[in-house]
């Protein structure tokens, strides 16, 4: 379905019980983002918050997207898997040999309705130009700050339009963008990205870059903004699919070579010019759960804000996960399931991406096995398609099981996995926000193959026995002083596999431990230990695995040992142990700066706290930020 603009799908939610009205004063400046922190957490992502009373003209709106119903809601479904389900079969549609008169007519009414889905441009102004700022002036809309070392306000739900100079052909995106004065913003566009291509055409011709800004408007515009769409296919396309009815795009105002949706809440517009000096823009509370740390980013000059009456501003917060981006990136594995299955790796049964890991970090694929070595054929397709070239952990199964239960999963991917000879380890691209990398945006990858083995995949001089009996987590603790914690109950569910915090003192030394631990004899049948930090409780499985993904690079961080078994003789055994710790230049080399996690201020948890009973949201909600203080390095975004 199609929503009239964000009013429309605001009312929407109120009618389904999916939507809280706050009418107490709350401020934009670290707040509402501790507030929604709050909610996001709660049992399936808690309610869409409007914040009615903001000390600005514009009421605020969060948690939109932040639930399965919530995204459904958004994007006009009852289950995300339909709009998969209407992919495949339109694929399937249209790929199908078409050899009779009425094979070709039953194509043409799916023709028509591409058609209906194409944006159109009409004249004259939209509803999103009812309004026009006298002097334009980024200030006077109530842009939050989200945690205590952002650099600032940060527009978060923006989505961006900008223009090829040569081909005009357009792209939608959303980039962050940090407020530092009344008519000046950072451009937070990535190396990577389509616009950030756009600006290096811009520069080459030395001509100013047009850009408009849209907020609000149908809640397809902003999903369609972040979804993995090839280049140079117009996202609005995919917005006028998801919500069954073409986009209406008006011009801009001071910037007519770029149009927006008549039906957004605002629009800001503006130029970036290639011959500005860049903006030191940042640190930013980002949706690892870390800041992303200061760099140098174009400066988006603005020349107009226009907005509808009774505009609403909608903004998000990322951050420790789970919050509303999950259910974003949820909604984005679901719907391109089916054209990376019908277009690039048809073996593609399923796929999921654990909240823990933040996107790219972990990917999970289902795969239909059926030769010897496609594991690694998919390994390679997918780390070559799209933005799935950023991942950094890839794991495979096949059919033998369903990968959304996580239990399960593990249990039969590590039956099916040799360490020695089932994990593949590459280079590449990675994203910038990555912060474990020696370098900024390249690192090391990891695919685990968990699928059953044909025999040509298979090296019989190796055994795993269960978990010996000798293992006593008090004795190695004792043993080897530095470790702080161990998680064995994964051993105990048939998941052989060991969790460990440590407090390293010394180079080399979780390399050396791995080594030592080892050679005790005490773990033989354990394939894999994953090494955390001393401050990380390594019995919180969700928080480990995420301090774990976030702080690993696969390659250099990963040590096998293999040693002559002795349970079976005459076999070898294997473990792989992951350096997922903390990386300093006094310990590791590591010449980078190294991101605190993101916590609120005792203040701002103080503020929220006096003021609950005033929200009309029940029972407080002890602050998320509480369960991470010890865990930080220092007060800085830099860990000190």
């Amino acid at each position: 379905m199609s929503y009239r603009n964000q009013q429309h799908f605001i009312d929407t939610l109120e009618q389904a019980g999916e939507l809280v009205r706050i009418k107490a004063y709350v401020d934009p400046k670290l707040e509402i983002a501790e507030i929604t922190d709050r909610i996001s957490k709660t049992t399936g992502g808690g309610k869409a918050l409007l914040f009615e009373n903001t000390g600005y003209d514009f009421p605020v709106l969060m948690n939109a997207y932040g639930s399965e119903k919530r995204m459904c809601l958004a994007l006009g479904v009852e289950h995300l898997d339909d709009v998969a389900r209407e992919i495949e079969n339109l694929f399937k549609l249209l790929a199908s040999p078409k050899e009779s008169i009425i094979d070709k007519l039953k194509v043409l009414p799916k023709l028509s309705q591409f058609a209906s889905w194409m944006p159109k441009v009409k004249s004259g102004r939209g509803a999103c130009q009812e309004v026009v700022m006298d002097k334009p002036d980024i200030s006077k809309l109530p842009v939050i700050t989200c945690w205590p070392k952002d650099g600032g306000p940060f527009v978060t739900l923006p989505v961006i339009h900008t223009k090829d100079p040569n081909t005009h052909t357009r792209n939608v995106g959303m980039y962050r963008m940090q407020v530092f004065g009344p008519t000046l913003t950072g451009m937070h566009w990535h190396k990577h990205k389509v616009s950030a291509r756009h600006f290096n055409e811009y520069k080459k011709l030395g001509k100013r870059m047009p850009v408009a800004v849209a907020l609000g408007g149908d809640p397809a515009y902003a999903y369609s903004a972040t979804a993995p769409l090839p280049d140079n296919v117009d996202e609005y396309m995919l917005a006028g699919f998801l919500r069954k009815k073409k986009v209406e795009l008006v011009k801009c105002i001071t910037q007519p070579e770029i149009e927006v949706p008549a039906d957004a809440d605002f629009v800001i517009e503006g130029y970036v010019d290639p011959g500005d000096e860049m903006i030191w823009e940042g640190p930013f509370g980002d949706h690892t759960g870390y800041y992303s740390l200061p760099d140098w980013y174009p400066r988006f000059h603005i020349t107009a804000i226009t907005h509808k009456k009774d505009a609403v501003y909608p903004a998000t917060i990322v951050g420790i996960p789970p919050q509303e981006d999950a259910w974003l990136g949820k909604a984005t594995e679901r719907i391109f399931l089916a054209p990376i299955k019908m277009t690039m790796v048809p073996e593609i049964v399923d796929m999921d991406m654990p909240v823990e890991g933040v996107f790219h970090n972990l990917v999970i694929t289902k795969i239909k096995k059926e030769y010897a070595g496609q594991g690694q054929k998919v390994m390679n397709a997918m780390w070559g398609a799209g933005q799935m070239m950023f991942n950094k952990i890839l794991v495979l199964a096949d059919e033998g099981v369903k990968i959304q239960d996580y239990a399960k999963l593990a249990e039969y991917v590590f039956a099916n996995m040799n360490p020695a000879t089932d994990i593949y380890l590459s280079t590449g691209p990675m994203d910038v926000l990555d912060h474990s990398c020696s370098k900024l945006g390249f690192g090391g990858k990891m695919c685990i193959d968990g699928t059953k083995k044909f025999d040509e995949e298979t090296d019989d001089s190796f055994e795993f026995p269960i978990l010996s009996s000798r293992f006593d987590k008090k004795l190695l603790q004792q043993q080897f002083p530095e470790i702080r914690g161990v998680n064995d109950a994964l051993p105990a569910i048939h998941i052989p596999c060991l969790i460990i915090s440590v407090e390293k003192n010394r180079k080399g030394h979780i390399r050396e431990l791995h080594q030592q631990i080892c050679n005790t004899g005490m773990i033989e049948g354990i394939k894999m230990i994953l090494y955390v930090e001393h401050t990380v409780n390594a019995n919180d499985l969700p928080v480990a695995l995420w301090r774990f993904c976030n702080n690993l690079d696969p390659r250099r961080d990963s040590i096998l040992v293999q040693q002559p078994s002795r349970q079976m003789p005459g076999k070898n055994w294997a473990c792989m142990g992951f350096d997922g710790t903390i990386k300093t230049a006094a310990l590791d080399d590591f010449q980078r700066d190294w991101p605190n996690i993101i916590v609120a201020d005792d203040k701002t948890i103080a503020s929220v706290d006096a003021k609950w009973n005033t929200l009309g949201l029940g029972e407080l909600i002890p602050s998320p930020s509480l369960k991470f203080k010890d865990q930080m390095y220092g007060e800085e975004a830099v860990v000190s």
